[in-house]
């Protein structure tokens, strides 16, 4: 039976960082772009953000496995109060270098923050749902992760909000005073030695042994790169300048985006249960769904080349584009915990979200670049190939479960 307590507390700790994560990516994205930055400079601001979090990942499930998770989750929490407070020090007189020096060293430690909090997240899942019902374990996988997503989307609005209302400095310590509460009624709240594994784990294990979880991984790093080389810097960039939007229209229209992403990925169980004929995704569930989000961009992308009515190619466009995503996004999540035991679970949910932090390091660097030479056009070309490349790293997954091949 699945232990629903623990499980609150797992998604409740991480609904409260992920609120505040969307809404820092925001306020930093359409501050420092009101300040002049070019799409390229602010995307810099991000990338040792998504560096720490490919390094978190790696070393973080293994810290996880000695020390519990319990421990990696307080860490991530308090890093990012820590990260807000520091972001909130920023001083407007300072030389252009040297602000772009403070926010990459802030959003280093929100980027560790991040990726302990999700690893931690991710893998209590799995220790929570019995280890037989696999069905149950999809359920609960897209339920965390689609509520995380939504909530995410949440904080995309709510950072543009804050922004306006309150300016960059008031903003930051507001969310860092939230967050500073969800940490302390975490820590009253939490079971001892959660997600140890009892023994010493050798630090060479952090690099996963299993093949299934290895091609899982490389899929998941051209998944999210050809999300994020065009949502993570050329999208708001270009709803701002492009369109004209102002900073709650552009974060209102990413955070419904994200709400939806979410919601879909939270009833992936149900959207898949008749294509599946009531079983569990396996692995041509996902090469399915990559090859079809490849075909759903290159219309976007033809559709933005020729012209086309922004509300059809992006608006519409891209709320299809977050549909399939979000299934086979959810897909992913669930089969890297099918292909895991529970005794390596930390180690390998954290070095599968290495190669997701790795796609979104490439994805926000190609971002920049590629939209100030090419636009968004060039984005979603970029987009397109990264999918097709995931979608034929998972036809070699398996087609049944590893817990069915036993």
């Amino acid at each position: 039976m699945t232990d629903l307590r623990n499980y609150a507390l797992v998604t409740g700790a991480y609904w409260g960082f992920t609120l505040t994560d969307g809404a820092l990516r925001m306020l930093v994205l359409l501050h420092f772009h009101e300040l002049g930055y070019a799409p390229a400079q602010i995307a810099f601001l991000f990338l040792l953000y998504e560096f720490f979090g490919v390094v978190t990942n790696l070393v973080g499930g293994w810290v996880g496995s000695r020390m519990g998770l319990k421990i990696t989750l307080f860490a991530g929490l308090a890093l990012q109060v820590a990260a807000l407070c520091l972001l909130a020090q920023l001083d407007p007189g300072w030389s252009v270098l040297a602000s772009v020096a403070w926010v990459m060293g802030a959003q280093a430690l929100s980027g560790i923050a991040k990726d302990l909090t999700k690893m931690s997240s991710k893998s209590a899942i799995k220790l929570l749902v019995p280890g037989e019902a696999q069905g149950a374990l999809f359920k609960w996988v897209a339920v965390l992760t689609g509520s995380k997503n939504a909530l995410k989307g949440a904080g995309f609005f709510l950072g543009g909000v804050l922004l306006v209302w309150f300016g960059f400095r008031a903003a930051l310590l507001a969310m860092a005073a939230v967050l500073a509460l969800v940490l302390v009624l975490s820590v009253l709240s939490f079971p001892k030695g959660m997600g140890r594994t009892g023994g010493k784990v050798k630090f060479s294990r952090i690099l996963s042994k299993s093949r299934d979880i290895n091609l899982l991984s490389a899929a998941r790093l051209f998944l999210f790169g050809s999300r994020d080389v065009w949502f993570a810097v050329g999208l708001p960039v270009y709803l701002s300048a492009g369109l004209g939007w102002s900073h709650p229209q552009v974060g209102g229209f990413l955070a419904l985006w994200v709400i939806g992403y979410g919601g879909v990925q939270s009833l992936a169980p149900v959207l898949l249960r008749r294509g599946l004929a009531g079983g569990t995704p396996r692995g041509g569930t996902a090469s399915l769904g990559a090859f079809a989000l490849a075909g759903l961009t290159a219309l976007i992308a033809l559709g933005v080349g020729a012209g086309l009515s922004p509300r059809l190619t992006v608006v519409a466009g891209l709320a299809l584009f977050g549909l399939v995503f979000a299934v086979n996004s959810a897909v992913h999540s669930y089969l890297v915990l099918v292909y895991t035991d529970s005794e390596t679970v930390s180690l390998d949910v954290g070095f599968y979200y290495m190669a997701n932090a790795a796609g979104r390091l490439v994805g926000t660097l190609l971002s920049g670049l590629v939209f100030q030479a090419a636009g968004l056009v060039g984005c979603l070309w970029v987009s397109v190939f990264f999918v097709l490349i995931a979608g034929a790293l998972s036809l070699r997954l398996p087609r049944g479960s590893r817990a069915e091949a036993r």
